[in-house]
């Protein structure tokens, strides 16, 4: 490209001196081409519009794809989908691209969104994992149960030798949980390991490992190791890479299976799910040794202990008082026990799940489940609401979208964006004064009182049989459970 000054000897030579072409580029050495080029024609500037191509950018893929890093965005971390979740969402939409397009289209859309961590220089040396050796922990994740989030404590269990990994759901991280979990993952491994590497979890350990002492553990998790024949070991506080490969598998089952999160009906049900993602899961090729997890996880079978014959009954115990009201304090919780009052103290025997009180003589004066397994958080559903009608065709496809009740979503699904608009805002109003659930309930009751005044047309889907329509909702769900 020439400078300007090369470009205003040409102006120069051609117009004062009237200089033919051939003379011009002889003259300075150039193409004839160029030289005609900067001599006749003038250097007017222009806007330069850079249209980019590609399948991510040409079509449909790349709105989908932004709209979901936007909504991620706005979550923790370890909430956001990965580029091979991401990329696994668009296959079952129809995408015919490679992941390498998803990734670089992601790439450029996160530039100068995340701050980049800071480099580390911190170097582990590499263990030697002998088989049947396991290590254990819990990682915090979310669900959908009857259209509200509730927290789900995840017990994850690795076979470094074979890099298997065992997950299962429970309520809490309680001791009754966590062995609970335990004796789950042994089932469904069909042995036990000879050594489990666990966190200083107050559940298992009441002092953690010092300077020249040992960890000190509680008197039931020593009842239950030495039941089931594994030797427990502590990590040094707060020293994770003790028990990294357990801590990786804890956000890779996080990233890949429980994120976005998952609609259920239950724990068991979000653990047949686990379990049989985890399966298909060890067709993978290990890391390392170029064989699949589930061969080396069999190979791991010959080193394992037998499961005991008898089930291990993981339950606590304990004394409590009962104030004026006849109400005792379970899970930070006040639960009324009827007659309780007239006994001075009460045993609770608590199970992961349950509880059950028992007076002084023996009789069962309460049982019920325990109280953190009713606990709910509300879905922002204004929130997300008012987003979408800035974007209302992120409806279709949004990770918001399954936590919606049938019906509404498909109220909201029509085509023409400007009646989705409409009904979306319906909807706002709708959540100032009732909840998503009532709305459901009643949606067909808000419909009716509202139908004049969101203008729909004619064919709009009010004139459906709204009960055959829910008939055959119920007969798929049922159909899907069995």
């Amino acid at each position: 490209m020439l400078t300007m000054s090369e470009i205003n000897c040409i102006k120069f030579l051609r117009n004062e001196k009237s200089y033919s072409i051939n003379s011009i580029s002889k003259a300075l050495g150039i193409n004839w081409r160029t030289a005609k080029k900067y001599a006749d024609h003038d250097q007017v500037p222009r806007e330069k519009t850079i249209k980019k191509n590609g399948m991510m950018y040409e079509e449909k893929w790349g709105e989908i794809v932004s709209d979901w890093l936007t909504e991620d965005y706005k979550l923790k971390k370890k909430e956001r989908r990965t580029n091979k979740k991401i990329f696994e969402d668009l296959k079952e939409m129809g995408f015919r691209g490679s992941y390498r397009t998803v990734c670089y289209f992601i790439a450029e859309w996160k530039k100068g969104k995340d701050t980049p961590e800071e480099d580390r220089d911190q170097n582990y040396e590499r263990l030697i994992h002998p088989p049947a050796e396991a290590q254990v922990d819990f990682g915090l994740t979310s669900a959908v149960k009857d259209g509200k989030y509730i927290d789900v404590h995840c017990l994850v269990m690795t076979l470094p030798y074979s890099n298997a990994a065992f997950c299962v759901a429970l309520p809490g991280e309680n001791q009754e949980c966590f062995l609970h979990g335990l004796k789950m993952i042994f089932n469904q491994l069909g042995g036990v390991p000879r050594k489990i590497r666990i966190d200083n979890l107050k559940a298992a350990v009441v002092k953690p490992r010092g300077r020249n002492e040992e960890a000190v553990f509680t008197d039931e998790f020593w009842r239950f190791a030495n039941y089931y024949g594994f030797v427990p070991q502590a990590c040094n506080p707060r020293r994770g890479n003790e028990k990294g490969n357990v801590e990786n598998k804890v956000g890779y089952i996080r990233y890949n299976f429980v994120t976005p999160a998952p609609v259920i009906n239950s724990l068991e049900h979000l653990n047949r799910i686990l379990e049989e993602k985890l399966i298909k899961d060890r067709n993978r090729i290990h890391y390392q040794k170029k064989k699949t997890i589930k061969e080396l996880l069999e190979e791991e079978y010959d080193y394992l202990l037998a499961l005991p014959g008898n089930d291990y009954p993981a339950f606590k115990e304990e004394t409590v008082k009962v104030n004026k009201y006849g109400e005792i304090i379970i899970d930070q919780t006040k639960v009324h026990v009827p007659r309780g009052y007239n006994y001075g103290q009460l045993t609770v025997i608590k199970y992961w799940d349950r509880f059950k009180v028992i007076s002084p003589y023996g009789e069962i004066l309460y049982s019920d489940y325990r109280p953190y397994m009713n606990k709910k958080r509300d879905i922002p559903w204004s929130s997300i609401l008012k987003s979408w009608l800035h974007k209302p065709r992120v409806v279709n496809y949004s990770r918001y979208s399954p936590y919606l009740p049938k019906r509404v979503f498909e109220y909201l699904k029509i085509d023409d964006l400007s009646i989705r608009k409409e009904r979306i805002k319906w909807l706002i109003g709708l959540l100032a004064n009732h909840d998503m659930n009532e709305i459901d309930e009643k949606f067909y009751d808000f419909i009716d009182q509202q139908s004049d005044q969101l203008k729909e047309p004619k064919y709009h889907p009010f004139d459906v049989d709204w009960a055959k329509y829910d008939q055959l909702q119920i007969a798929t769900e049922r159909s899907e459970t069995q």
